[in-house]
């Protein structure tokens, strides 16, 4: 699956990051490619080492346009591929959507966001003609509890195609400690909301039974 959106700073990264923690902690063998030229989810791997904490799945950097053609290769050894997309990069995000069986759309509680999301529209509709049968969810990322802004984003797509998944991601900062220790929110407090938002959002992807994402 791919984490897509031309739009940066919507939480790809985090989300790509912990759902791939989510599906490698219920023993999936999981492969993480980070499609992205910044190497954010490559930084965080490279933290996670330098503390002297265990891998818990491969994170491999792929930012090219030939990413479709060397993600099978990748995916024989692995139950799920999860890629970490680029921003604004057109060339690379082709290539990411026809790797992919599902695209994932990171959107903010934000009508800017909604209309920067008409671009990766665009390409998703182009990726089609080729791969007909791909699917994409979009997912209401850095949501602010009970805002009318968040409600009003979440009825908007409701309506929208791509359907907007049930699970949503609050704003925790908790994410931002994660992405700068090398570690998961699950393994800072398995118990916080963070946590159990990932885990929601990550049965819910797996109940699509769409490709890799099958139980």
């Amino acid at each position: 699956m791919a984490f897509l959106n031309q739009k940066g700073g919507v939480g790809k990264t985090t989300l790509a990051l912990h759902l791939a923690g989510a599906w490698a902690a219920r023993g999936r063998r999981v492969v993480l490619i980070d499609a992205d030229p910044q190497g954010s989810a490559l930084d965080w791997s490279e933290r996670r080492s330098h503390g002297g904490l265990p891998r818990l799945f491969s994170t491999i950097g792929l930012a090219c346009d030939t990413l479709h053609r060397e993600a099978p290769e990748l995916a024989r050894d692995a139950d799920m591929i999860v890629i970490d997309g680029p921003p604004r990069v057109a060339s690379l995000m082709r290539s990411a959507l026809l790797a992919a069986d599902l695209v994932l759309i990171p959107v903010q509680p934000s009508p800017f966001d909604g209309w920067a999301s008409a671009e990766m529209l665009a390409l998703l509709n182009d990726a089609r003609i080729y791969r007909p049968e791909l699917a994409a969810r979009f997912v209401l990322n850095r949501c602010g509890a009970r805002t009318i802004i968040a409600r009003e984003t979440a009825e908007t797509l409701a309506d929208h195609d791509p359907p907007l998944l049930a699970a949503t991601i609050g704003q925790r900062v908790v994410f931002a400690d994660a992405a700068q220790s090398g570690r998961l929110a699950s393994e800072i407090d398995d118990d916080s909301p963070a946590a159990r938002e990932i885990t929601a959002l990550a049965a819910e992807i797996d109940r699509l039974h769409i490709g890799g994402t099958t139980p």
